[in-house]
């Protein structure tokens, strides 16, 4: 397995719509373990292929916590087959948006059709934190990001943000210094 880096806004390969992978062979699976080891790294819950630069429709997750177990869940081509009329905003943030958050309202309940980790279709019925990581991260899939869904202005002054960021960043290392990595893994998806 390998670390991969994670993409971050403003990149305009997050906003490229993703193909479907035709099977889930040795190289789908060897892409789903390296996303989840670099999910896990950032730290986050989910990650989508086009945030590590691959156009593929592959998701990784994995949100567990005291009273949720799934474990790490892994998906090729997933869609939404279904989802409730029932709405619920959440506190979204992204690992190629990194420290930013914002409101982000969804479906509250979804079934996801997919590919699992054997080449299998499966139907998942995905509610809370699940439902709202597994909306994010096919969003990531067709090009969008959590910011998509929020006011221009709001998008605008996050944008800037990234890209002052990403300026001092890369003049941090020019001259030598660490970065900062702190990221709050409850709310990175």
């Amino acid at each position: 397995m390998a670390l991969l880096p994670i993409l971050t806004a403003p990149d305009p390969r997050l906003k490229k719509k993703s193909k479907p992978v035709e099977a889930v062979d040795d190289d789908v699976r060897r892409l789903m373990d390296d996303m989840l080891e670099t999910m896990y790294a950032a730290p986050g819950i989910g990650l989508a292929a086009p945030q590590i630069g691959v156009l593929k429709r592959v998701i990784v997750l994995d949100i567990d916590r005291e009273d949720v177990k799934t474990g790490p869940l892994f998906m090729a081509n997933p869609e939404v087959v279904e989802a409730s009329d029932e709405d619920v905003s959440y506190e979204e943030g992204c690992l190629s948006v990194p420290d930013h958050y914002s409101d982000v309202v969804r479906p509250a309940e979804v079934t996801v059709r997919f590919l699992d980790r054997d080449g299998k279709q499966q139907d998942m019925k995905c509610e809370g934190l699940l439902a709202t990581c597994v909306q994010h991260e096919i969003d990531h899939l067709d090009g969008i990001l959590f910011i998509d869904h929020i006011s221009a202005l709001k998008r605008n002054m996050i944008l800037r943000k990234l890209l002052k960021a990403r300026k001092e960043k890369e003049r941090d290392e020019a001259e030598g210094r660490p970065a900062d990595k702190a990221k709050d893994p409850e709310h990175a998806l």
